[in-house]
């Protein structure tokens, strides 16, 4: 196939009718470019709106813009995304995979992430899009319309514009880092970063144990800790079932408030409710019921007080010697192992899945002996 040009500006296609998109993949490619834009501003799933999609044809690069709002386009989209015989070039995809999970009901695969196979190449970690374009490529992107409403119709041209770009010079950094991933033995790296990335999206099962991501979770006793994972995990299942923002069920700061100060009856909450000005006071019953039903696994809940009882010193501990393989390696800090999970590992004595295959490969010698202590 030709290495499409970086100075080209192919016309993009609009794609409404899934016959002229199913043809457009006859025959199917190696590789396609891609990313969407969503809105999740008022929803708990996010509202695909659009989906770009770079192809490398006879003339060059063929950019298509796929209204996902036309009928039966999703449907047209899924067999092509669940193709593993195409590979999926995107820009740090993880949101952009659950639009596609929650719209097709497929998670697109395999996958070439460009930020996380930068930071493994040692370009940069986090980097945006725009940034990395111009780091590699040398191209400068506007940088407009990254608030717009994408469900509106007709899309401006300046928003068709951006799009576009969105794609444009994916193939580029593509060839670009993987053959410097390829000349330092770490395209596995990558294939198992984008696997469990795949994975996380494919699996839509609410986090188990949500008090642990609260800080303020920590100054709670265990029965406190216990009424706060079963609101926690109500007002999950209720965002979802209704597709609303978790905030706009029962904000965090409510939820602690509730937890800490349990109400001794129904009245007691509803002047609870009635005393928070974003309470939401019509589903006062369901928040009843949430707090004062016990999980049948809440006993076996991590208490999120370990931390006060943490050794700190350890964790810098952990964290210098992680920096210094990194150093090594020429990683980005964070890239092999962020505090979180070496707290964790700390707390609990097994390695996360977040550290499991190559960084515990690497980590292990290293970190093993100040894990012993």
């Amino acid at each position: 196939m030709p290495n499409p040009d970086s100075t080209a500006h192919p016309t993009p296609e609009w794609v409404t009718d899934p016959a002229v998109l199913a043809a457009r993949f006859s025959p199917r490619p190696r590789r396609i470019a891609m990313d969407t834009e969503f809105i999740r501003e008022r929803t708990y799933w996010p509202q695909l709106a659009l989906v770009q999609i770079a192809l490398e044809g006879d003339a060059g690069l063929e950019i298509l813009l796929v209204d996902t709002l036309a009928p039966g386009i999703t449907d047209a989209l899924a067999p092509i995304l669940a193709d593993t015989s195409i590979l999926k070039v995107m820009h740090s995809p993880s949101e952009d995979l659950v639009a596609f999970k929650r719209a097709c009901n497929v998670v697109p695969k395999p996958l070439f992430d460009t930020q996380l196979a930068a930071a493994l190449a040692g370009v940069g970690g986090g980097l945006g899009y725009q940034k990395l374009v111009e780091q590699l490529t040398g191209v400068a992107l506007a940088k407009g319309e990254t608030r717009s409403d994408w469900l509106r119709r007709p899309l401006s041209p300046a928003q068709l514009e951006y799009a576009a770009d969105d794609v444009r010079h994916l193939f580029e950094m593509h060839d670009v880092l993987d053959g410097m991933l390829g000349q330092l033995d770490r395209r596995g790296w990558l294939e198992d970063d984008a696997t469990r990335t795949v994975a996380n999206a494919e699996n839509e099962s609410a986090e188990r144990w949500p008090h642990l991501s609260m800080r303020t979770a920590q100054f709670l006793d265990l029965d406190g800790q216990r009424r706060l994972i079963r609101l926690l995990r109500w007002r999950d299942a209720h965002a979802r079932d209704s597709d609303r923002p978790r905030s706009w069920i029962l904000d965090n700061e409510l939820a602690i408030a509730l937890a800490r100060n349990a109400p001794v009856d129904r009245a007691t909450l509803q002047s609870q409710l009635d005393a928070h000005p974003k309470a939401p006071r019509k589903l006062g019953d369901a928040i009843w019921r949430a707090l004062t039903t016990p999980l049948d696994d809440e006993a076996h809940a991590p208490d999120s007080r370990i931390a006060e009882k943490r050794d700190k010193e350890r964790v810098r501990q952990l964290q210098s010697a992680v920096a210094a393989r990194s150093a090594e390696l020429g990683l980005p800090d964070g890239l092999l192992a962020s505090r979180r999970y070496l707290e964790a590992l700390l707390d609990h004595g097994e390695w996360p899945d977040a550290l499991s295959g190559w960084r515990r490969e690497l980590l292990e010698p290293t970190l093993a002996p100040l894990l012993d202590h």
